[in-house]
């Protein structure tokens, strides 16, 4: 490089020339990230740190405590039943309940049911104030045709399927004690009446003014509503009345929970093993 710039002074000017342009940026550089990190440092005033949940630290995390909570005995009891219904094995009779109505057609059943809801006290009250205004100003009674609405209550119910006057038959799919409706599916088989299951009593309860009600039935509809009416019976009668052979042998409930199964599993390959090891 010596001789170079001896023979070439051109060389040897720009080598001389150069050197202590790039110390300078060189410097620059260093001066520029050192008062960058300082300023970082500056601004940095609560540095992050790992939180200690130890007793009197940080403020504990809100967590699903709800396995700790001593339950109510009623919502203990509704939650051992579900479990024994899916554990045990649960005879057609009662597995039929299990059985409802699908959404699409039940949305349409209700919207139809809807429309003959009967009168409630304030109704009933105004009617009755009504008419006795107009049998003071006439002396007689008017008369009025009898309203086409559902009828509820079992015995109510019961009495019109054998009286064969119920066009259609609602039950509720969750009535407790169970017994109270656990022949009407018969009954209606019987007799040929329409029947479904539907969920839940307290639908049904909120159609006749009601908390719950276990069934309602349908005696009569308007000729508007005839057409709309018959599609329903059709769907509803493919459903329960056209199946009812194949839900009279049908058995429910026997399935197990996951620990179970596990075990099971884990068995069936530890007996697999010991017969692979016979061979």
């Amino acid at each position: 490089l010596g001789l170079l710039r001896h023979s070439l002074p051109w060389l040897a000017a720009r080598t001389t020339t150069m050197a202590p342009k790039l110390k300078k940026t060189v410097a620059k550089k260093t001066k520029a990230s050192s008062k960058a990190s300082a300023a970082k440092k500056a601004v940095n005033l609560y540095p992050a740190e790992r939180r200690n949940f130890g007793i009197g630290q940080a403020v504990q995390p809100k967590r699903n405590v709800g396995r700790f909570v001593k339950w109510p005995k009623y919502v203990r009891l509704q939650r051992q039943r579900q479990v024994l219904q899916k554990r045990l094995k649960v005879p057609p009779t009662v597995n039929q309940f299990t059985q409802t109505l699908d959404k699409a057609t039940a949305t349409q059943l209700f919207k139809l049911l809807h429309k003959y809801r009967p009168e409630d006290k304030v109704q009933k009250k105004e009617r009755l104030k009504a008419a006795a205004a107009a049998k003071a100003e006439s002396g007689e009674a008017p008369e009025s045709a009898k309203p086409v609405v559902l009828k509820f209550g079992l015995n109510h119910v019961t009495s019109l399927i054998e009286q064969q006057k119920a066009k259609l038959v609602v039950i509720a799919h969750d009535v407790d004690p169970l017994e109270l409706v656990v022949y009407l599916p018969t009954l209606c088989r019987k007799l040929n009446i329409p029947y479904c299951i539907v969920k839940s009593k307290s639908r049904l309860g909120q159609l006749v003014h009601q908390k719950t009600a276990t069934c309602v039935a349908v005696t009569n509809v308007k000729t508007g509503d005839q057409a709309a009416f018959n599609k329903l019976v059709d769907a509803i009668n493919s459903n329960f009345a056209e199946r009812f052979v194949q839900l009279r042998k049908t058995w429910g409930g026997q399935i197990m929970g996951a620990k179970t199964n596990h075990k099971v599993a884990m068995m069936k390959k530890k007996r697999e093993r010991e017969m692979a090891a016979l061979l």
